[in-house]
Parts: structure tokens; sequence; C-alpha cells
């Protein structure tokens, strides 16, 4: 009985996966990796990788609670350029600025004139039902 135990064993850890490294694909080394944190919310970090990806991160004690944070990453793209975006998280919602986001159209300018003489219809207490 015991050598069945053993031999069943033997088969699930030969059976087991081996998590090598997948042929063809480099291993990420980290360059920096600093973290600060003072247990009252208040946090810096900062990961930086051989292969260009870097990440920082700060939080504080917000006024409402929360907890403020502050940061940015940065990533090389397939054609070789980078990708930085830099966000602000705090009680005020969430701000995200980056090249890579979507820009609306410029209004033409008969919009602005319609939102302008609708302001001012709306100042002289005009209603439309």
């Amino acid at each position: 009985m015991q050598f069945v135990v053993l031999a069943c064993l033997a088969v699930v850890t030969a059976a087991a996966p081996q998590f090598q490294q997948e042929l063809g694909r480099p291993v990420v080394q980290l360059l920096r990796d600093d973290r600060q944190n003072d247990g009252l919310g208040n946090f810096n970090y900062a990961v930086e990788a051989d292969n260009g990806i870097y990440i920082e991160n700060s939080g504080s004690q917000g006024s409402q609670g929360q907890v403020n944070m502050q940061g940015g990453y940065r990533m090389q793209l397939e054609d070789g350029t980078f990708a930085d975006v830099r966000y602000i998280a705090d009680e005020f919602g969430t701000r995200v600025e980056s090249p890579l986001l979507p820009t609306p159209h410029p209004l033409p300018e008969h919009v602005y004139d319609l939102l302008r003489i609708a302001e001012e219809q709306r100042a002289a207490g005009i209603t439309f039902d």
C-alpha cells in the first residue's frame, strides 16, 4: 500500500508544471524598486524595469477621509515610441493626462453663438416648454 501511494506521489510530481521560462520571452529585470509606507495612508513607490516600464505613485490622506494619489507610468510601445500617462485622484475625482487620450474636436463657431444666445435667454427668464 505504501508503495502505491509513493508511486502516485511520484507520478503527480513528475506531471506537475515546471514553470520554466517560456521560450522566446526574456526575463524582465527590475532596475529600481523603491517603496515607502508610513502606515498612516502616506506612501511612495517607484518601479523601473529594463524593458522600459516605469511606474511611480504617491499617496496621502485626503481632506474627506480618502487617500489622494498622484503618479504615472511609462512604457515602450511596439513602434518604439513611449506611452506616458499621468494621473491625480483626490476629492475632486480622477484626472488623467496623456497624449494618447482622445480629444474632442473643436465646436464650430455657430455652436458658441447658440450657447451664448441660450444663456442670455435663460438670464432674461425666457423658458420654452
